[in-house]
């Protein structure tokens, strides 16, 4: 899962950074609006975390900006606790959630995952493909009713097969929802954590699309 982190405070989006990082998910930091409209603009991500107090662009105008260039992923805004206009006119503009500072931030990861899980179509937190089961509240796989132990490229790759089953996801979305930004990726490293995803579960549920992607399916799995 890829957020898009909109936080001027260094120490605070530092800290929220590595917490979301260690829950696998790929960080992209915004620091001002300026970058933060051209990111959401042109990058592809999951998820947004806004904050509304922003030098040169302030985090409503961000949002709007999003939303008139048709870019429709879930953002969480963060507010004061005493921001119920900043609610209001968040809400006019398009925001999905909102968490007021101070806040835990496992109370943030939660309500990502729930947003991502709700985006793609998926109401219950459970997810299931044939006999791969997939907590998205809690982050956790299962096969056959035991816990699938994946290093963390492996639960990026699989959580976006999973949370897009029976559709086909292009090897360059993939790259971009597993990868931080500054990380040296070989050329074929995604077809790499395929093939080691296809040892752990069976082989026949990640189906290769022939110069598209790949796509979890549970058609070939009975």
């Amino acid at each position: 899962m890829r957020v898009l982190l909109v936080e001027d405070d260094d120490d605070l989006s530092g800290r929220i950074a590595s917490a979301l990082r260690a829950e696998n998910f790929v960080v992209d930091v915004a620091r001002n609006g300026e970058d933060a409209i051209h990111a959401g603009l042109t990058e592809m991500f999951d998820v947004a975390v806004l904050d509304l107090g922003l030098p040169k662009v302030d985090g409503v105008t961000v949002l709007k900006t999003w939303r008139e260039g048709e870019r429709n992923l879930p953002v969480l805004v963060l507010t004061a606790r005493d921001g119920w206009p900043d609610k209001v006119s968040s809400f006019k503009a398009g925001a999905d959630d909102f968490l007021g500072k101070p806040f835990r931030v496992e109370e943030l990861v939660l309500r990502l995952r729930a947003l991502v899980r709700r985006a793609t179509g998926h109401a219950a937190a459970r997810v299931s493909c044939g006999a791969l089961v997939f907590d998205a509240q809690l982050g956790t796989f299962e096969l056959d009713g035991l816990p699938l132990k994946l290093t963390a490229l492996e639960w990026r790759v699989l959580s976006c097969l999973m949370l897009r089953k029976e559709t086909v996801v292009d090897r360059r979305e993939l790259n971009e929802r597993v990868y931080d930004g500054d990380a040296e990726v070989d050329s074929n490293s995604i077809e790499v954590i395929i093939g080691r995803l296809r040892k752990k579960l069976r082989p026949e549920l990640i189906e290769t699309v022939r110069g598209r992607g790949y796509m979890l399916t549970a058609a070939g799995a009975t």
